[in-house]
């Protein structure tokens, strides 16, 4: 069922991807004084004179940046969809173990099951018998190594937000030198001499701004995702503790 939603969430992400792309063919064809005929123009030839308008070497970066990291936050999405355990069963058969089976049960039941909190569990079960504190610290050090998982890449994704934008400025910059330097050269001030450097500083700006919007999109909803994991493990750890206090209890009541 997981995979399925993956693969689901996979393919929204591209549809959602397309659609933006198609936003930022039609945001730069407002920025361009098109002739009335290039209406009919497809998508796809639209988008590659937009392109090699901006300038083949600051576009590419840009849309280098957009690639990588919608890439990182699939792979991201996918990794924390699969991460995601319905905490609430898990306590409830780790509870059930534990009172039927011992540890040895419980740590069978976090074998079977997928996620940082399954592992959580386990490690604090597999230390168990050392003592509560043992295990608590089992599982206080394990869960930052979850984390670390869970953010991983996650630093890539907020360069290329950062990186986006920054290149379609200097590319605004880069286009703004050479207009005042035709202007310069040619020693009077003429709309149509500088129109060409001007919209290609504009398109390089353009698409910056909308790469970095698109990722940032994403990397607030794997923050908020990572921030939900790790909430659960907390919570559960908490009730871990608690139930391996209780267990050593009714342990040493029976003997």
């Amino acid at each position: 069922m997981k995979k399925l939603f993956s693969i689901l969430a996979a393919g929204g992400l591209f549809v959602v991807g397309t659609n933006t792309v198609n936003a930022m063919a039609t945001t730069a064809t407002m920025l361009q004084d098109a002739a009335p005929e290039e209406a009919d123009k497809g998508f796809t030839q639209v988008l590659k004179e937009m392109f090699i308008q901006g300038g083949a070497g600051f576009m590419g970066i840009v849309l280098l940046c957009l690639i990588l990291g919608l890439a990182v936050a699939i792979e991201r999405i996918i990794y924390l969809n699969m991460a995601t355990t319905n905490t609430s069963k898990l306590k409830q058969q780790v509870e059930d173990a534990l009172a039927s089976g011992g540890v040895e049960a419980a740590k069978e039941v976090c074998r079977n099951t997928k996620g940082p909190v399954a592992s959580i569990y386990y490690q604090g079960l597999d230390r168990a018998d050392e003592g509560v504190d043992n295990a608590e610290k089992a599982v206080v050090a394990y869960g930052g190594v979850q984390m670390g998982q869970l953010e991983k890449n996650v630093s890539w994704l907020s360069l290329f937000i950062a990186i986006a934008p920054m290149l379609g400025f200097m590319g605004t910059v880069i286009g703004m030198i050479q207009a005042f330097q035709k202007i310069s050269a040619v020693g009077n001030l003429s709309a149509s001499l500088i129109a060409g450097d001007i919209q290609v500083a504009l398109l390089t700006t353009v698409f910056g701004l909308i790469t970095a919007i698109i990722l940032q999109i994403f990397y607030n909803y794997i923050i908020a995702k990572i921030d939900s994991i790790v909430n659960d493990m907390e919570d559960s750890s908490i009730v871990l503790i608690d139930m391996l206090v209780d267990y050593r209890r009714d342990v040493v009541v029976k003997k």
